[in-house]
């Protein structure tokens, strides 16, 4: 695997993050106005609205390439997760919540260690050790609250759906990925939803059609990444996400963090640091050696 391949795979890796906090800043305006399988569900139509013209210019043959177990049961995770980040988001400060999602990375060196035989070297088991000391230290007794136990449930979903994306076939184009990945969680949340549907507004509408376009987005972005390199490579970059909730929290919410809950952001948030900091200075370096 080359440097190359690894940095650019980080960078879409970030731009994703970015897309899913501008997704959680959205959700979190939305303010459980909309019950939870509903919202997952209406989501989910507006995605496949906008994927369909697109999947429909494919090959046949191509088109149903993606109709796949790894396909179906990446849509059972991205449904799980989806409903448990709304619960989350809507209960929890913005940087509580990531804290709780990001550790989904932690996750994926031993899934990817487990289903993928990938071992990752110590160095990144030892910055993965920091950074689930920074997610206990947010998550100290005195500032536990129950919606962060779905926080939890939302990151093995997404960790489980990721290492997922490394058995998709090389060839497979993201546009087949989003389709069936997003037709598939249908049955599921129209059974769920059903079991409590309510009217909702046109404005309930327009912020789930602005966190579709976002979450779409980080879906994509993340597909690219992970294909580009090998999940412990590159999970690390996962938690650029936080620093962008945290801003966004700051700025649009007024939720400050404490000192220990910024402490254990920083634990999470530093071991991706060095990456970018010693390739900029020892540019000569390999991945291994710079991390």
């Amino acid at each position: 695997m080359s440097s190359r391949h690894i940095q650019t795979a980080i960078l879409l890796l970030v731009l994703a993050n970015l897309m899913a906090a501008f997704s959680d800043v959205s959700l979190k305006v939305l303010n459980g106005e909309v019950p939870t399988f509903e919202y997952v569900l209406i989501r989910q139509l507006m995605s496949l609205v906008c994927i369909t013209p697109l999947w429909l210019r494919l090959p046949k043959a191509q088109r149903m390439a993606g109709c796949c177990k790894y396909n179906f049961w990446r849509a059972q995770f991205i449904l799980i997760g989806s409903a448990c980040a709304m619960i989350a988001i809507t209960h929890l400060p913005l940087a509580t919540a990531n804290a709780m999602f990001y550790v989904a990375p932690l996750m994926m060196l031993p899934l990817s260690a487990l289903f993928l035989k990938e071992v990752p070297p110590m160095t990144k088991i030892v910055a993965t050790g920091v950074g689930f000391v920074g997610v206990l230290v947010v998550l100290r007794p005195d500032n536990f609250h129950w919606a962060a136990i779905i926080a939890l449930g939302s990151a093995l979903a997404m960790a489980v759906g990721n290492i997922l994306i490394r058995k998709l076939p090389q060839q497979q184009s993201v546009v087949v990925t989003l389709f069936w990945t997003t037709i598939l969680t249908l049955p599921g949340a129209l059974i769920l939803a059903l079991l409590n549907w309510q009217s909702i507004e046109l404005h309930h509408l327009a912020w789930i059609a602005a966190i579709n376009c976002f979450v779409l987005s980080y879906h994509a972005l993340a597909v690219f990444a992970y294909r580009k390199a090998e999940a412990g490579q590159i999970a690390l970059a996962e938690y650029s996400g936080l620093v962008f909730a945290t801003i966004f929290g700051v700025l649009w919410f007024n939720e400050v963090p404490d000192v220990l809950t910024s402490l254990g952001i920083l634990l999470i948030v530093v071991p991706l640091m060095p990456i970018r900091w010693k390739k900029q200075a020892k540019p000569h370096l390999t991945v291994e050696e710079s991390v």
